[in-house]
């Protein structure tokens, strides 16, 4: 079977392996979709250790059933998460999943952009999920996403008629204003690249900004004279942790959704004097899941239209490009030849 080999961002390798085979308690999927995350094009987090087959996305059909799977069959449609907790340490019996040391060490074999994936017995019992009938396979790659951005809005405990800035309106950018706007907060997006800025107008977010004009002014004059209740930050970016930092009203939060390569410099004496709650959010529960999954299906969060480009696996290096320059894309799936 054909799989992407990703050594770094432009040297990725359409390879030839044999067909995984599986065991009891696991069940094989054909890959129908897959889309490309972010942190998939972050190279300098993921060229540590390549080679290796990415794609923790994917949605497809199950093809082959081991010995005791009693809740799925041949031929259903199912989207599986990558990373899924114990339900069993210490962290998990106090509800925090994502601390989890099985949820961040597990993973499918051998990656999501692959013809055939092995799903081991933990993530058919913990991360498989079918997909309902209005969702599409392509629909349902936007399901890890949603999650994870679910799972970081949780850490906030958001209210309505809240004042939220978005810096960065990629993908994550992007499903965090919607669903803050589900919230009935205010919403302002901010990103450097134009065509970011007209999508985020046109998925929710109230007012705009061009990063590259940004000043502490013109936030506050589109938030009733103030600096913002909540800001969570979607794009590695350093000048971000700066701009984020300085947009934050007194006792209001930051969520460090995505992270500059280098250490994030916090002023310490203001985030004293002025009580900032800093946190940072990694992946998804499978509760967050289902809760994705309901969103997706009841046309809550409109995802269908942020997937931009469908790219076919032997043309992986040209799908990587795409997501790595984004400037004119938003969410580049992962199609079978």
């Amino acid at each position: 079977m054909k799989v992407a080999v990703y050594i770094n961002n432009s040297d990725i390798r359409i390879e030839e392996i044999p067909k995984p085979r599986i065991f009891g308690g696991e069940i094989l999927v054909k890959m129908e979709a897959c889309g490309i995350c972010g942190t998939d094009v972050m190279e300098w987090y993921r060229i540590k250790k390549s080679p290796r087959v990415l794609g923790h996305e994917m949605s497809g059909e199950i093809v082959d059933v081991g010995r005791g799977v009693k809740n799925f069959k041949k031929g259903d449609r199912v989207f599986v998460s990558h990373h899924v907790p114990c339900y069993k340490c210490y962290h998990c019996l106090r509800g925090n999943y994502t601390a989890c040391e099985s949820l961040h060490a597990g993973n499918y074999d051998p990656g999501g952009f692959s013809e055939f994936i092995r799903i081991p017995k933990e993530n058919v019992k913990y991360g498989t999920f079918l997909i309902p009938p209005k969702v599409t396979y392509e629909d349902a790659t936007m399901i890890e996403p949603l999650g994870c951005v679910i799972a970081g809005q949780k850490q906030l405990d958001i209210k309505k008629c809240q004042s939220i800035l978005i810096i960065g309106s990629g993908v994550s950018g992007i499903l965090h204003i919607q669903l803050a706007k589900l919230k009935k907060t205010k919403v302002i997006a901010m990103d450097i690249n134009s065509y970011k800025i007209k999508k985020a107008l046109e998925f929710g977010a109230d007012y705009v900004i061009d990063a590259g004009k940004y000043s502490l002014n013109s936030l506050k004059n589109l938030n009733d004279g103030r600096a913002v209740d909540i800001v969570i930050v979607c794009t590695s970016a350093e000048q971000a942790v700066n701009n984020a930092l300085s947009s934050v009203d007194r006792k209001g939060k930051i969520l460090f959704f995505a992270v500059p390569e280098t250490y994030i410099k916090i002023p310490t004496l203001r985030f004293w004097r002025d009580e900032i709650t800093i946190t940072s959010s990694y992946g998804a529960s499978p509760d967050d899941l289902r809760e994705a999954i309901n969103l997706i299906s009841n046309e809550k969060i409109d995802v269908r239209k942020m997937i931009t480009h469908r790219v076919k696996l032997s043309d992986i290096v040209e799908g990587f490009k795409l997501a790595s320059e984004g400037k004119a894309s938003l969410k580049v799936v992962i199609v079978p030849d």
